[in-house]
């Protein structure tokens, strides 16, 4: 069987591909994130993770490449890893009490000898509603430092994280960062053969 490689470095990406039984290596991406500001945010999740799964494939020959990209749009704002606490607090204020998208994109490129490049790039989008937050619970969160890595400075998935969030429309998967059910949907229509020995485990 032909490695599966998960172009990304993100813990929760990893631990979502763990959860379906996938057997794969990490080999991160070291593209730049930057993105023509005119793209929609459906156009630049699916850029980024196109660009991240052509770079990592340019280094394996015989492979499954998975690309992914998560971002945060609010009001027609794409809302970046903030790169401050005081820019993580501003983010988190700007959330409280309304609506926002969380977008991932995903890339699966193929690589097989004698055979042209195969590509497939698909995006699922989630809305999310937060609560009205405190701002001694903004604070508290931010200075525990988990939003600093993470698209609208919160995670989902976090323990304190997550109380934020009174409501989701869509895939809860989509706002960890790997939407589940499209992607194992698009990999039994693009690569199928690397889910046959993929299972899960009788009990």
């Amino acid at each position: 069987m032909k490695p599966i490689i998960l172009a990304s470095a993100s813990p929760r990406r990893k631990k979502l591909l763990q959860q379906i039984n996938l057997e794969f290596q990490v080999h991160a991406s070291n593209v730049t994130e930057g993105y023509d500001s005119s793209l929609s945010p459906a156009e630049v999740v699916q850029t980024l993770a196109q660009r991240k799964a052509l770079d990592v494939a340019q280094r394996y020959h015989e492979a499954l490449i998975i690309g992914a990209d998560t971002i945060v749009a609010h009001k027609d704002t794409i809302l970046e890893k903030p790169a401050t606490y005081e820019a993580a607090e501003q983010m988190l204020h700007e959330l409280s009490g309304s609506t926002h998208s969380v977008l991932t994109g995903v890339t699966l490129c193929q690589n097989t000898f004698g055979k042209d490049q195969r590509v497939h790039t698909f995006f699922e989008e989630t809305h999310v509603t937060f609560g009205k937050l405190r701002s001694e619970d903004i604070t508290q969160y931010v200075q525990s430092g988990s939003p600093m890595d993470k698209a609208g400075s919160y995670g989902i998935q976090d323990d304190f994280g997550a109380i934020f969030v009174k409501r989701i429309e869509g895939d809860y998967n989509t706002v960890v960062g790997l939407p589940l059910y499209a992607f194992y949907q698009s990999m039994i229509q693009f690569a199928p053969e690397f889910l046959a020995t993929n299972h899960p485990t009788k009990q």
